[in-house]
């Protein structure tokens, strides 16, 4: 369920992601964005079981997934620019 679960935040995360990081480089389109969330949720919720902010089968939450989705927007976006 844990799974299911940061796939749901995930999306919507991106969704978010996205209104808050506006730019030309960003990703356009449904899937890229939900893909984007979901990748963006993962790396929340890996980051801080790492740092000890989360356990061992506990996911990000809603916010933490909006940070993880800003920050791989961002880094899409330094990529974007160099090709």
């Amino acid at each position: 369920m844990g799974i299911i679960w940061t796939i749901i935040i995930g999306f919507v995360a991106g969704i978010v992601a996205k209104l808050i990081v506006p730019g030309e480089n960003e990703p356009k389109g449904f899937v890229l964005t939900t893909i984007l969330g979901i990748v963006g949720a993962f790396v929340a919720s890996y980051l801080g079981q790492a740092l000890g902010w989360y356990n061992a089968n506990e996911g990000a939450g809603f916010i933490g997934a909006i940070v993880g989705a800003v920050i791989v927007l961002l880094l899409w976006g330094a990529v974007a620019r160099r090709a």
